[in-house]
């Protein structure tokens, strides 16, 4: 008859915890005496920087007091903080990328940056995309495209064959969520003067332009009242004084 052996597992409590082995290490006893391996210098040597009391570690770039490398070096020009990156997009390759069956595109279900990036055309969207004209010849399907930017010849290279370009703002988290595919969230409206006469003017293709929130078959409701208010300043008057007129 075999027997039938349970393995009893104690509760676990306060009384019966315990650090696990190896968790915990005598406290170095330094300077007591040559018999402990440690006494004497303390395992800091004879003399020099490392052997001073509250010295610590040089900070990054310290050569010891002479003049370090980052100031005997000229500096020259600066780095713009508002600056963008746009992941550049020729006309040749997305068409190359349709030909394969990897990009297709409509009206109501334009090109963006997630489609973009997981075809593989593009390998990051940095800051948005930018559409270049580049091999425009080459295009020869109409193709409806949401890029962040797009060039003249772009837009016309599109247009002419039945395509359609409205350049959508996107700060970097409504970029992110469009690579994501959320739509819980609400994108932001630019806010800088120049992105709001870029993304209001027409020629741009920008999406909040007049024309384009009577073209554009994806408007949002949100986006009618953001026009009117962002475009209000142009039937603003002064009078000879500055101040504004009622």
């Amino acid at each position: 008859m075999s027997s039938v052996f349970r393995s009893r597992t104690a509760r676990i409590t306060l009384s019966n915890l315990s650090p696990g082995p190896n968790s915990q290490h005598a406290q170095k006893r330094l300077g007591r005496g040559q018999g402990s391996g440690r006494g004497g210098t303390s395992g800091r040597g004879h003399k020099g920087q490392k052997a001073r009391a509250g010295n610590g570690k040089p900070k990054a770039g310290f050569e010891g007091g002479q003049t370090p490398i980052t100031k005997r070096f000229p500096k020259k020009g600066f780095v713009n903080p508002n600056r963008k990156v746009y992941a550049p997009i020729n006309l040749d390759r997305i068409q190359h990328w349709i030909d394969q069956g990897r990009l297709q595109s409509s009206p109501e279900n334009p090109i963006t940056a997630r489609e973009l990036l997981l075809s593989g055309c593009i390998h990051n969207v940095h800051d948005g995309i930018k559409l270049l004209g580049d091999n425009a010849p080459f295009l020869k399907t109409p193709i409806h495209i949401t890029p962040s930017r797009a060039s003249q010849s772009a837009i016309k290279a599109v247009e002419s064959v039945g395509g359609s370009v409205f350049c959508q703002y996107y700060n970097p988290l409504a970029l992110r969520d469009c690579v994501k595919s959320r739509s819980d969230r609400i994108s932001a409206a630019p806010t800088r003067r120049t992105d709001i006469l870029w993304y209001t003017n027409w020629r741009n293709r920008g999406y909040l332009s007049p024309e384009a929130i009577e073209k554009n078959p994806k408007v949002e409701e949100r986006w009618k009242e953001l026009s009117k208010q962002l475009l209000s300043f142009k039937d603003q008057t002064f009078d000879s004084k500055g101040v504004k007129k009622m």
